[in-house]
């Protein structure tokens, strides 16, 4: 009896050690599972931001304040190592004047356009004139608008991307319509007046 009691015993401790063992590595399966995907989501979050270029971008420009119709479209389209902006404007209160349009930094129309922040300026230089001297890459300049307060403008410049460097990509970038005209040397924005339109610059 003794002895049946005794084998009774090592056969029990065998079967709680091969327990041990199996959970064991189990358990360290669910470790190697657990690192394998938490190294997974750390390559997701250390990837970089889609730096892919694309050949064309718009922005539907509506008006920021209740009392001023403002109605445009911008659209923008990559020739060569170029890009070609072609806005239509129109603003039937401003009808015979001009004003002024700007990229911002943010795509953001909020609180009657404030929501853009200031200007785009990825170079870091002061605003001036489109083309002459220092400007900003956002610094589209003044508009003259007719008789019916309408406007098209053509610029085609290798300061832009759609898509691609930070340094160049207007994508998600908010286009400002201004109130008022660009003196171009006033800094940081020209003086132009407060902002009456606003649109966000997207892919297509």
């Amino acid at each position: 009896m003794r002895k049946h009691f005794i084998t009774a015993m090592g056969f029990c401790l065998v079967v709680a050690m091969a327990a041990c063992d199996s959970a064991g590595k189990k358990t360290e399966e669910v470790d190697a599972r657990a690192d394998s995907a938490n190294m997974s989501d750390t390559a997701m979050a250390t990837m970089p931001a889609d730096t892919a270029m694309y050949n064309a971008a718009s922005a539907s420009i509506s008006g920021t304040k209740a009392d001023t119709v403002v109605t445009g479209m911008a659209k923008f389209t990559r020739k060569g190592n170029k890009t070609e902006l072609q806005l239509t404007l129109e603003v039937p209160k401003k009808a015979n004047s001009t004003v002024a349009v700007h990229f911002h930094e943010h795509g953001d129309c909020s609180d009657e356009g404030k929501g853009a922040h200031g200007h785009w300026n990825p170079t870091n230089e002061e605003h001036g004139k489109w083309g002459s001297g220092k400007y900003h890459s956002g610094d589209i300049g003044n508009i003259k608008l007719d008789k019916d307060g309408k406007a098209t403008f053509t610029v085609e410049t290798d300061r832009w991307t759609i898509g691609g460097p930070e340094k160049t990509n207007i994508l998600n970038r908010g286009i400002i319509v201004h109130s008022g005209v660009d003196d171009y040397k006033s800094q940081p924005a020209g003086n132009s007046g407060s902002r009456i339109g606003c649109g966000v610059i997207q892919k297509m």
